[in-house]
């Protein structure tokens, strides 16, 4: 069964069970009510009756007219009986014994009873007289209230059903409308394949449970994404660049076995070849570094840290290095609150994108010192890497944070071509930005900003 039909089956269930006892409750208070009223009509008729038939030879005939008058009004199915101390009927005509000497002593006993057999109401009263002890018990059937209490049995029966069905498909049509984004969600997922993984489900606008499972859904989408891009460029990069080095020390290795050489071309070869298998072991490490990276940091554990303090240990390792490394750390202006410098980060992948930036800084400007500036605000943290090197030709702008790229011809700024590709990957793992100006000649300038942190 659908959430919306459970949620409209447990509403209308929990409703209508509540209008059922209100009805009951209504409809037993009127059932009470009536035969109180019908009890007192006969207790009237008690009271008359002593008048009559006790006293009438006390009163004068205007009064007993009077009485008559006032009271005589036949009840349906009404017997009266008058039962003198010897529990024998008295006074009026019909000498039937009519109800047992149990009842009468007990009327006797408690002064006055009422009670009900079948259909039939009864009331007994003792009433003590000039004439000796008397017992008058009186029964009629409240036709009327019989037929009243079926109409409304019958109405209330046909208002539970109305109302019944009312809130069933009231309910439904609510729970449809509540559950109108789950369904829209659903529709939506199913339109998500192996080939758009980066398709994202819509979010809404209401903060609700939809909300937060759109969120959450679309996070996974994100991780989902970068597993099927990390498992497709791996696949891509490594055919791509082994395939050089491999194919060149095939070439190389047939050309020496085709026929006699010397021990001088010999050695050459074999050194061309181990240049091949060195090209082929750092490109090897590589992938799995980046491999790596890329399956631990979508899982890796996050804290709290500050900022500042990470950049002066990024700084004081680099100082460790010796020789020429020189990180010139700056923090102008900083907050005083502590909130404003921290961040919820895995501390050593981040401290591997700085490395890697600032490694790339030095290697681009021949270990020209490098300045890191840290400055933040109320929203926002930004750290800022510039060199003193040659620059970035505005063409490659956009290539340098793609895998296996170098920007430099030159031997000694060779590298693996990682480094930026994964200092991008990690910063917008933490909802950061990087971007970079240079200018040809003059240095390069490498720009983070977090703005959720």
């Amino acid at each position: 069964m659908k959430i919306k039909d459970r949620l409209a089956l447990y509403f209308t269930l929990i409703s209508t069970t509540l209008l059922l006892a209100v009805l009951s409750l209504v409809y037993f208070i009127f059932i009470k009510f009536m035969q109180a009223e019908f009890f007192s009509r006969l207790t009237d008729r008690t009271m008359v009756t002593a008048k009559l038939y006790l006293e009438a030879d006390e009163i004068s005939i205007d009064s007993l007219n009077t009485v008559r008058e006032q009271y005589l009004e036949k009840l349906s199915s009404e017997v009266i009986r008058i039962y003198n101390d010897k529990n024998k009927p008295a006074f009026i005509g019909d000498a039937q014994q009519y109800w047992p000497a149990q009842i009468i002593e007990r009327v006797r006993l408690n002064k006055r009873v009422q009670f009900k057999e079948g259909n039939a109401q009864v009331v007994g009263i003792y009433y003590k007289d000039n004439q000796g002890d008397f017992v008058i018990l009186a029964s009629a059937i409240d036709y009327g209230t019989i037929r009243r209490v079926e109409k409304l049995w019958k109405i209330m029966v046909a208002i539970f059903f109305i109302i019944f069905l009312g809130l069933l498909f009231s309910a439904r049509w609510i729970a449809k409308r509540i559950l109108l984004p789950l369904d829209l969600f659903i529709d939506q997922v199913k339109l998500i394949k192996s080939n758009n993984l980066h398709f994202r489900v819509d979010e809404g606008r209401n903060k609700d449970e939809v909300n937060l499972l759109a969120q959450n859904f679309n996070n996974l989408m994100e991780h989902l994404e970068n597993a099927f891009i990390l498992q497709k460029t791996f696949v891509a990069n490594a055919s791509h660049e082994l395939r050089t080095p491999i194919t060149r020390m095939i070439i190389g290795a047939e050309i020496s076995l085709s026929q006699e050489r010397s021990k001088e071309e010999y050695q050459k070869a074999l050194t061309a070849v181990m240049e091949d298998a060195e090209r082929m072991e750092d490109i090897i490490s590589g992938l799995m570094v980046l491999a790596q990276t890329d399956i631990e940091y979508g899982a890796s554990p996050v804290e709290k840290i500050r900022i500042d303090e990470l950049l002066w240990a990024v700084q004081k390792q680099w100082l460790m290095k010796g020789g020429a490394y020189r990180l010139l750390v700056e923090m102008p202006d900083l907050p005083a609150e502590e909130e404003l410098l921290t961040m919820t980060v895995n501390p050593t992948l981040l401290q591997i994108a700085l490395d890697n930036i600032i490694a790339n800084a030095f290697k681009f400007s021949d270990l020209k010192p490098v300045r890191c500036i840290l400055s933040a605000g109320k929203g926002f943290i930004r750290i800022t890497i510039e060199d003193e090197g040659s620059g970035i030709d505005e063409r490659l702008k956009d290539q340098i944070f793609q895998p296996f790229f170098s920007s430099s011809a030159k031997a000694e700024h060779a590298g693996k071509g990682m480094g930026l590709y994964m200092a991008h990957k990690i910063i917008s793992l933490y909802h950061g930005k990087i971007s970079v100006s240079s200018e040809k000649g003059k240095g390069t300038r490498f720009e983070l900003l977090f703005t959720q942190f």
